[in-house]
């Protein structure tokens, strides 16, 4: 320890001996604080920023750059939204959006918690393995199981209806959110359900009433996971919706807004800011929860 350490008070001798960096240098905290986390949140907000601004811009502006700066709406117009709410059937995308999305989510987190606690805490034979080929049937790609869920699709008589995305979309949601919910439950002492189970509860009553309620942030964190998925899913809405009111927003925009060589860049991106903000007041009401359930966090 140097000599100035040696002489300096208490906490900065801890400080020094601890390893704990104190960031009293200005220059240093803009450098190695501010100016990255400024770099990130630029490149983080700048598209719904050029999404914003080319929504309230006129064709005029959108394509004169020599007159009119592209980083900002001189005269602002509400032509694109009136013409994505009323010329088209976005009010009925953004319905079917959202029942398929929550619907999905629902059965998906229903079917995960029983899976995942199963795996976990029923503890048969072979159950680590069991729990690594659910999470293995995440990553198949969804253009392999196109063709046999279009085939089933079929059969069932299900083809261009909402109910279609709400049986298929579970087949690469239940997957992930089981893997995650594995390893949400392990961190929940067993010695809680021990205790339940000796003064005669049955393991519903413990999953009820003592497992789900300490699993929240890890609920949360797979129904949000699994609510974005559903929301912004492409492939299989194209596929099994056909109708032009019973598409999803992302397949909707994009089928009805570009017309051959002419995309209607205005209500295009009118369309994914509507589109985004429902998503984004998700995460926003149940961030808290969903940054615990990344750390382990039980809450009590």
């Amino acid at each position: 320890m140097s000599e100035a350490a040696a002489t300096a008070p208490g906490p900065a001798r801890f400080a020094e001996r601890s390893g704990v960096i104190e960031w009293t240098s200005v220059p240093r905290r803009v450098v190695t604080i501010y100016l990255p986390l400024a770099c990130f949140v630029v490149v983080l907000l700048f598209p719904f920023y050029w999404m914003t601004v080319t929504t309230f811009k006129s064709n005029e502006e959108l394509y004169d750059y020599e007159n009119f700066n592209p980083f900002w709406v001189s005269s602002p117009t509400l032509a694109n939204i009136r013409k994505l709410l009323f010329e088209t059937d976005y009010p009925s995308w953004l319905t079917t959006t959202m029942t398929v999305a929550v619907v999905s989510t629902f059965l998906s987190l229903f079917a995960s918690v029983l899976a995942a606690y199963a795996i976990q805490r029923l503890r048969f034979k072979g159950s680590q393995w069991v729990g690594l080929a659910i999470y293995l049937a995440y990553l198949v790609p969804p253009s392999i199981l196109f063709i046999p869920l279009a085939t089933m699709v079929y059969q069932l008589g299900l083809f261009d209806s909402p109910l279609a995305l709400i049986l298929t979309y579970p087949t690469f949601l239940v997957p992930f959110c089981t893997w995650l919910l594995i390893g949400y439950f392990k961190s929940i002492p067993y010695e809680l359900e021990e205790c339940a189970l000796i003064d005669g509860a049955t393991r519903l009553q413990i999953l009820w009433k003592i497992t789900l309620p300490l699993a929240v942030p890890g609920l949360i964190s797979a129904g949000i996971f699994a609510f974005t998925l559903s929301w912004n899913e492409f492939i299989y809405a194209l596929a099994f919706i056909q109708s032009a009111e019973k598409k999803t927003v992302p397949v909707g925009v994009l089928t009805q807004l570009v017309e051959g060589d002419v995309y209607h860049w205005g209500s295009l991106m009118a369309g994914a800011l509507l589109g985004s903000i429902p998503v984004a007041l998700f995460y926003s009401f149940f961030v808290e929860y969903y940054v615990s359930s990344l750390t382990g966090a039980i809450k009590e």
